[in-house]
């Protein structure tokens, strides 16, 4: 099958977080980034879902290149949600831990992501 929409969600490697952590960080992220689209892009949104909601998690290896990946999600439109640890366990709060992206089109959404490895 082919897939016209996807969500990436783009983790720091560089954390070291528990799975359980990461888990949880990726599900925020997942969610926030899901019903951004769904006030912003209902037509992206709706497609994602009747496509069984395609998921790739990928890795950065630092704030500095998660935060660069964001600025470029603002400039192209594309939903996204950028999740800051409430630092109650692993983390100070205020930690970015993960930025989620779309759901969007598979080819926006990749001219972000494409280059990165997976987690």
């Amino acid at each position: 099958m082919i897939f016209k929409y996807k969500q990436v969600l783009v983790v720091r490697s560089d954390l070291n977080m528990s799975p359980g952590k990461l888990a949880v960080q990726v599900a925020h992220g997942s969610v926030g980034s899901a019903e951004k689209a769904r006030r912003e892009h209902r037509d992206w949104y709706t497609a994602w879902l009747g496509e069984g909601q395609k998921k790739v998690v990928v890795k950065v290896m630092g704030e500095d290149e998660l935060r660069k990946i964001q600025e470029q999600a603002t400039e192209a439109k594309l939903p996204h949600e950028l999740i800051q640890d409430a630092g109650l366990t692993e983390l100070p709060a205020g930690t970015s831990t993960v930025l989620a992206i779309g759901p969007a089109p598979s080819e926006q959404a990749d001219k972000l992501t494409c280059n990165l490895p997976l987690l």
